[in-house]
């Protein structure tokens, strides 16, 4: 089942969500590139490995996501397409969509906030013919992407990212319809994929062709992945199920924290970027439901939104501790059903049964 993106086609309709802070780098995103699909790094402070990241993080951040994007990229051998996760609400969201164009990204993948200025930020490199595509988790925020690039750029999204209440990480959602879904009651993704398609029929009319739109979040098997194709859906994004595959760029101690995590220790925490998450209900997210406050010990600026006198932890450093497989002081995202991995894998493993289920639910 072959998609075409932009001037690229991808034989196999699964892309790697994107996943910080260093969970998804050249690793596992070229891994996932190389078995015909679309591996994503996530440029969420994505140098922290650079020995001079503390003093120096942006230019750190810079260095090491053009370096990830050129080894990925390398590692894929020409097959399938690399992407770069740029959030909206990080400090150096121009100046990594800019970084990761200039290297040879082939998509950029954005959420955490509305892209509005992506096309604009992707002019500034007319040498680049990547895809761009917006996260989304309704769609009304697809109609309005779409409206505004249309407008100010002449352009419409490459492709478009849903994300149901059920994914991990950062949620498009209010904290009470993520409680909702975590509660059991989350809102049919079927139902935000009807809603996204329409949005963007006007838009599909008038350039004539397609857009298309990858469901994400609460996705658990191939059938799934068949079902919602049938819906109109062109594929399907996982994350949570390759965090245990060998290729995953996270430590060992992150991996098995990960094996060993059940459905009832996911909670809806209140994240510093401003918007709920879905994670693992480690000490540190213990200490800050009680109430207890650990300020940032050096500011680094990574945040739009986060005010580092009123934060009640910095999210790069409890990040970068899951990333370690800290466990008393990380924060580690994970989908609702991160209880269904409990065995490593290989990317190449977890592409074949992903197909496999697909092609046997299709027939």
């Amino acid at each position: 089942m072959e998609v075409k993106i932009g001037s690229r086609t991808l034989s196999c309709p699964i892309l790697q969500g994107g996943m910080g802070v260093g969970i998804s780098l050249e690793r596992l995103a070229g891994a996932v590139a190389a078995q015909g699909g679309m591996g994503t790094l996530s440029s969420a402070a994505c140098g922290f490995r650079e020995p001079d990241y503390w003093q120096n993080p942006k230019q750190a951040n810079l260095r090491a996501l053009r370096r990830q994007v050129q080894q990925a990229k390398e590692s894929a051998q020409g097959s399938g397409m690399v992407a770069v996760n740029v959030m909206v609400a990080t400090e150096q969201y121009a100046d990594s969509v800019r970084t990761a164009l200039q290297a040879g990204v082939d998509a950029v993948v954005s959420g955490a906030g509305l892209p509005l200025q992506l096309p604009a930020l992707a002019a500034e490199a007319p040498e680049s013919t990547a895809a761009l595509a917006p996260i989304v988790s309704s769609g009304r925020a697809a109609a309005l992407i779409a409206k505004v690039w249309d407008r100010r750029y002449h352009r419409i999204p490459d492709f478009v990212v849903l994300e149901g209440p059920l994914a991990g990480g950062h949620l498009g959602f209010s904290p009470e319809e993520a409680q909702q879904a975590q509660a059991g009651h989350p809102i049919p993704l079927s139902r935000l994929l009807q809603d996204v398609l329409e949005a963007l029929a006007p838009y599909r009319e008038k350039y004539q062709r397609d857009i298309p739109v990858f469901v994400a979040g609460g996705v658990e098997n191939g059938a799934q992945m068949a079902r919602y194709m049938q819906e109109g859906a062109a594929g399907a994004q996982f994350a949570t199920r390759f965090l245990t595959t060998e290729e995953c760029d996270a430590s060992d101690g992150y991996k098995q924290i990960i094996l060993n995590a059940q459905e009832e220790d996911v909670v809806i925490v209140k994240s510093p970027v401003g918007m709920p998450g879905r994670a693992l209900r480690s000490p540190l997210i213990r200490r800050v439901e009680s109430g207890a406050r650990q300020p940032p010990e050096r500011c680094l600026n990574c945040l739009t939104p986060c005010d580092p006198k009123t934060t009640p932890y910095c999210i790069s450093r409890a990040l970068i501790a899951a990333w370690e497989g800290d466990w008393d002081n990380g924060l580690f995202f994970c989908g609702a059903r991160v209880g269904q991995w409990n065995a490593m894998s290989t990317v190449e493993e977890q592409m074949a049964q992903l197909m496999e289920e697909w092609r046997t639910a299709a027939l």
